[in-house]
């Protein structure tokens, strides 16, 4: 599931291609994936320019003239593609917006959606989302504050959504193994020590995931070197049997509260 570096690239990428732009046409191919009627959510959108995208957490926000919000989760195995009818992907586009001769292709949304909302719904939709890791305003002492207390193992609390918001299965692996921490630590077991360094390792991992372009497969668009980069400079998630990048032991798999794991129990203690 694209988490926070995967839709920040997305949103860097599309704010320089479609912000300001008119959308020309607009076709929904599943219903499901949107929360109105086809009907409705054409007459909405189409003809409507695209004032800015933002991002919130895994959510993307392209905010149109009329005042409406299309607020997208991809969820598991959504993506985009922006380009021509040419270059598009052989896969089954469940929605596409059209600026003149350019389409943004919305693929894979069988549990992902594109929803129509207005702008005072939008803040109800997200108010249960945690702070932004990377905000100006979420500092080390905002952390010791949000921790407080807090009993969860470390693979769990970073996951939960309503703690922080953005980080997900793979980037909570990472942070763990930078902040040399096991994620089946407790977050109450932690010294001030190690809660320094697990938000120091927050902020860079998902820094750093931003810097590489995320992880996902396919690029935006035809001739994107930067999306996706993050897979190759991964240090633990979908390594198990390799060796760990800083102590040499074996990088294992395990399921911890369902949820696979990747960590180095040579080094994360």
């Amino acid at each position: 599931m694209p988490e926070l570096p995967e839709m920040e690239n997305y949103k860097i990428l599309l704010n320089q291609r479609i912000s300001g732009n008119k959308i020309t046409n607009v076709m929904v191919n599943r219903e499901k994936s949107i929360n109105v009627k086809v009907e409705e959510f054409v007459n909405k959108v189409k003809d409507q320019k695209v004032g800015s995208i933002s991002r919130k957490a895994k959510y993307l926000l392209f905010r149109l003239d009329n005042g409406y919000v299309l607020l997208l989760h991809l969820m598991l195995g959504g993506w985009m593609y922006y380009g021509t009818d040419e270059d598009k992907p052989d896969r089954t586009v469940q929605i596409q917006l059209s600026f003149g001769g350019q389409n943004l292709y919305f693929i894979g949304l069988r549990l992902g959606y594109l929803h129509l909302i207005s702008k005072e719904g939008v803040k109800k939709e997200l108010e249960n989302l945690g702070p932004e890791p990377l905000s100006v305003n979420f500092s080390l002492d905002s952390f010791f504050a949000l921790i407080e207390n807090r009993r969860g193992m470390i693979k769990t609390t970073l996951v939960n959504q309503e703690f922080l918001s953005g980080i997900g299965n793979r980037y909570s692996d990472e942070i763990a193994w930078h902040a040399k921490l096991s994620p089946e630590r407790n977050m109450n077991e932690l010294e001030r020590i190690e809660q320094t360094q697990l938000y120091q390792s927050i902020r860079f991992i998902l820094q750093q995931g931003i810097q590489y372009g995320g992880y996902m497969d396919q690029p935006l668009f035809k001739g994107d070197t930067k999306t996706g980069g993050y897979e190759a400079n991964t240090y633990v998630y979908n390594r198990a049997g390799e060796t760990c990048k800083r102590c040499g032991a074996l990088i294992v798999k395990e399921e911890i509260s369902s949820r696979k794991t990747f960590f180095c129990k040579g080094c994360q203690t």
